[in-house]
């Protein structure tokens, strides 16, 4: 960005070390690069040099007005990536955190001490050695709130442009400080601006190192801590042991409460990403009991944000697709926290059990199909955590498939035509996508109670075939998984067309001529080994690979001598068993 701002006459200014020049300058330079995000190269020096003069400056004792002048420079000079240098040595760093309200531990100083616990000379790590930080006085709780958002905001974009910026924070415990500060989220002299940038300042430090990442999950109990943060922002009351409702509207269903405001929502989404964050690994590893509690005591506050709306679509779908990210992270037996509330009046119920969360991520989840944009990044989590759901819970699966795949009716198209959401689904099992294609057929498996015969009824063996083959189950009969026996009733749609359903498409197809009528045995023989021929050079030039399913259900090359074979028994007769898609479906 071009300015007209003579960098050297602001420097000059800063150099006299008066409050009132120094003030005057930086105002004017700030006003006039306050929108700026991009930086000429030529002056990047002079930045540096100005970036210096400002962190000392900001060590001596200033007046709110010049404090707040000199971190919103800071703020403006941090956003070149280029020009990080005078902020990301642990003294600047350090001066920065006291600004930003943040007590910084004694990381800097166990750097600074010796081996017998004396203070030893040193420089900064740039040249290779430390320099003693100036460490600033215990941050002040009168400290002005601007100056505490400007100071937040310098802090994320040093981190956000900077891998040693990163060190240094990691090496002051800075995360400590920041927890401190989550903890006094009741001081009702803070303003949005302060706690947004709070928790952003926590979210980029969790996103960016793995280590604070796991100091704030396990010894500063980071998933206790974010919660309650998260129940206090959405002002959460609990009216049972697992359940949610909000303070003084007790007896109000969440989808019938106003929306929320957007600043509970802003502060909301950054608390369920930093909460994404710590928790990533939850699902990688088993959990013990106390773990577990805190899992399910947050289960029930995402339960709620599920349930709950914001003003706006956009906002409202960014909401719930956080809300959705931090469910798929909890442990799956912990998930049963989404069917435990009583049904009330205005419940979705099935077989007595309250479906308000399941049909509120089936609405998500079909929102997202009909959307198009990025599946992988914004379907995936929601079906991942349907499938979980309903492989865990009878009741769930039961409700889902009465939504999903209703018994069947529509025998003349094919599965994946139409807009029910079977047919979307089916869709999607053909995916370009391989991560897309394989969850849409495993949730649809699943439902199925991972019956192949039901599967195939339900998506046609051509779309279930990849699923199948994966997992050597073409050869129909073996079945998976450890479900109830229930009974379904066929629709008589479906019985008076069954027996002429092509199980390849899954539909009744009108009859078609047969291309050898009127030909001879021997002129059937000849057409075939053309056919046997022609695969062969085609096998030959690898151009195809014939192959065949084995007995153990898995494909496997086909030879010319299998060819050959087929050609004289062409007509292989079926070893599985019976049928018994109709003996244990559940409705």
């Amino acid at each position: 960005m071009a300015t007209t701002l003579d960098l050297n006459n602001i420097i000059t200014q800063m150099e006299t070390g008066k409050q009132d020049s120094v003030l005057r300058a930086l105002q004017t330079y700030n006003k006039e690069m306050n929108l700026c995000f991009t930086f000429s190269r030529e002056e990047e020096q002079d930045r540096e040099h100005l970036g210096e003069l400002v962190i000392d400056f900001l060590k001596l004792e200033l007046q709110p007005s010049c404090q707040l002048a000199c971190l919103e420079t800071v703020r403006i000079l941090s956003r070149d990536k280029h020009c990080q240098g005078p902020f990301i040595s642990h003294s600047a760093m350090s001066t920065l955190a006291h600004y930003a309200g943040l007590v910084v531990t004694s990381a800097a100083e166990d750097v600074l001490q010796g081996p017998d616990g004396e203070g030893e000379e040193g420089e900064e790590r740039e040249n290779g050695s430390l320099e003693v930080a100036n460490k600033p006085s215990p941050p002040s709780e009168n400290l002005d709130l601007e100056v505490n958002a400007e100071a937040l905001k310098s802090i994320c974009n040093i981190l956000l442009h900077s891998e040693t910026g990163q060190v240094v924070a990691a090496d002051l415990h800075l995360i400590t400080g920041v927890a401190e500060r989550l903890k006094q989220r009741h001081i009702p002299s803070w303003n949005h601006e302060v706690c947004f940038y709070i928790l952003r300042l926590t979210f980029l430090l969790t996103a960016l190192r793995v280590d604070i990442r796991a100091q704030l999950a396990q010894q500063l109990h980071g998933v206790t801590l974010l919660g309650n943060y998260l129940e206090d922002t959405l002002n959460l009351c609990w009216i049972d042991t697992l359940e949610t409702a909000r303070a003084g509207s007790e007896g109000i269903p969440p989808k019938e409460l106003p929306p929320l405001t957007r600043q509970q929502i802003e502060l909301a989404m950054e608390v369920l990403k930093i909460l994404f964050n710590i928790t990533f690994d939850s699902m990688r590893r088993k959990v013990d009991e106390e773990e577990a509690a805190d899992y399910r005591h947050l289960g029930a506050i995402l339960r709620h944000c599920l349930l709950s709306c914001a003003d706006g679509e956009e906002l409202n779908d960014e909401f719930h697709g956080h809300t959705v990210n931090l469910l798929g992270n909890l442990p799956v037996p912990c998930l049963d926290v989404l069917v435990m509330p009583k049904v009330q009046q205005c419940s979705t119920e099935s077989q007595g059990i309250n479906m308000d969360a399941a049909d509120m991520l089936l609405e998500f989840m079909e929102r997202k199909i009909n959307q198009g944009h990025k599946l992988k990044e914004t379907l995936l989590p929601s079906l991942n955590l349907l499938t979980e759901s309903a492989r865990i819970h009878r009741e769930t699966r039961k409700f889902l498939r009465s939504k999903v795949l209703p018994p069947l009716r529509e025998v003349r198209n094919r599965p994946e035509v139409g807009s029910s959401l079977r047919n979307k689904l089916v869709r999607l099992m053909t995916h370009i996508d391989t991560d897309v294609k394989d969850c849409a057929a495993e949730f649809l498996f699943v439902l199925c109670k991972e019956n192949v015969s039901r599967f195939i009824k339900y998506t046609g063996y051509g779309n279930a075939a990849g699923l199948l083959a994966a997992r050597g189950l073409l050869r129909v009969g073996k079945d998976l998984g450890n479900y109830s026996d229930d009974e379904e009733s066929e629709t008589e749609e479906y019985k008076e067309a069954k027996a002429n359903i092509n199980p390849i498409t899954g539909v009744v197809e009108d009859e078609k001529p047969d291309p050898m009528e009127g030909m001879t045995e021997e002129e059937k023989e000849y057409e075939a080994m053309k056919l046997v021929q022609m695969f062969d050079r085609l096998s030959r030039t690898n151009m195809i690979q014939p192959m065949q399913l084995g007995m153990d259900g898995t494909m496997r090359e086909m030879t010319l001598e299998d060819l050959h074979n087929q050609t004289h028994s062409p007509v292989i007769r079926s070893e599985e068993p019976a049928n018994t898609d109709d003996a244990d479906e559940d409705n």
